[in-house]
């Protein structure tokens, strides 16, 4: 606490001495294209709260010029790399409202997918990541379902994009990790003995994802659900399939059924 009154006391006396850097005030007589480069020098040099002010008074007094249309778009890049993700969205939506037949909109859509599929991932999802292994499907979904809409509009829109390769990339990471969140529940029903749950949380990856690495798990939650619950024949249609495609798969046994097989201690 007292070192906190110190360090307060000192911000303070500094700031009374005029020691602390000032912020720097706009120049109302720059031009559009001086005020447009001292913006992107900010941006470029990290002071991404500098170059947004900028590029806002850039777009207030010149706001009909090709300059305030790119500051928009300059002001939703700044936002996101400065991870003020939901004013990054805020402002790529804004552009997309007044602009939406603009040459470049596809880059305001592209922002927004990034946005939130940065959500979370700030000093707290890091420090969440990091130091208790949580990975990004354990958390919620809400972002990762957002950020992929974002970026199917990117696709669907402007399939010959040239943001929209990396958006596709982007896409089917978020399916996989969405599909493992999924599958985190069905363990988490599996291991409260919640069998009927599980069976229908792994039905909905398999409908929803079919093309996602975690079927393979889903499959083998849905047998083992359906063995606890009596439900034979549905255990070995799941088996069935199981073994149709993925013959190798470490969750099967050699010898016998399902049935004999330790789930939880391979996971």
């Amino acid at each position: 606490m007292l070192r906190y009154f110190v360090i307060v006391g000192l911000v303070g006396l500094l700031s009374a001495c005029g020691l602390l850097p000032e912020k720097k005030a706009v120049d109302n007589k720059q031009s559009p294209n001086s005020l447009y480069a001292e913006a992107k020098d900010e941006l470029n040099s990290g002071n991404y709260a500098a170059a947004v002010k900028l590029f806002e008074a850039l777009e207030a007094r010149y706001p009909y010029g090709r300059f305030a249309q790119q500051a928009q778009l300059e002001i939703a890049y700044a936002y996101y790399k400065d991870q003020e993700n939901a004013s990054a969205m805020a402002a790529a939506d804004r552009f997309i409202q007044l602009y939406p037949q603009h040459r470049n909109v596809d880059y305001a859509y592209y922002i927004k997918g990034l946005a939130t599929f940065n959500d979370n991932r700030g000093i707290l999802g890091y420090i969440t990541t990091k130091l208790i292994n949580q990975d990004m499907s354990e958390r919620d979904a809400k972002a990762s379902r957002e950020s992929f809409e974002n970026f199917k509009q990117l696709v669907t829109r402007f399939p010959d994009s040239k943001y929209a390769p990396d958006a596709l990339k982007r896409m089917a990471f978020l399916v996989n990790t969405l599909a493992t969140g999924e599958i985190y529940v069905a363990r988490y029903y599996m291991k409260r003995k919640a069998y009927v749950a599980a069976a229908r949380r792994a039905q909905f990856i398999l409908q929803e994802y079919p093309q996602t690495p975690a079927v393979e798990e889903a499959l083998y939650i849905m047998a083992r659900a359906y063995n606890q619950l009596g439900l034979a024949d549905l255990r070995d249609d799941a088996e069935k399939v199981m073994r149709k495609n993925f013959p190798d798969s470490n969750y099967l046994s050699d010898s016998g059924p399902l049935g004999e097989k330790q789930w939880w201690k391979i996971w």
